[in-house]
């Protein structure tokens, strides 16, 4: 818990917030920066008690964050499949403290109008 002036932030509202993430794409995000390795659609539906469609709508959604990364699997007998997993775990912390940054630097150009 991060304690500000008189209101107390979770650190799962900053990550949500800063990134822009829904309850479930948040859920996802933290299953996925817990583990060292990749995952299927139906793996990550079987370990987190999610619809697979659930699972892939969020998913998109990390995608397009660039909070996770995706790789074809090709199939011998053809077909394919995908494989997520988190994005560069350095990154992500990087980007998730140069948000914060820029707000901090946004609430001081505020203070000093004030």
């Amino acid at each position: 818990m991060i304690t500000f002036a008189c209101k107390k932030i979770s650190l799962e509202d900053v990550v949500r917030c800063s990134f822009n993430l829904n309850k479930t794409e948040y859920r996802l995000f933290v299953f996925l920066f817990g583990k060292e390795r990749e995952f299927s659609v139906q793996a990550i539906a079987r370990e987190t008690r999610l619809e697979r469609t659930t699972v892939q709508k969020a998913l998109k959604g990390l995608l397009k964050k660039k909070l996770a990364e995706r790789r074809q699997t090709n199939i011998k007998n053809g077909g394919y499949f995908f494989l997520y997993k988190v994005g560069g775990k350095t990154e992500i912390k990087e980007k998730l403290l140069n948000i914060i940054r820029q707000w901090q630097k946004s609430v001081e150009k505020e203070i000093l109008k004030m």
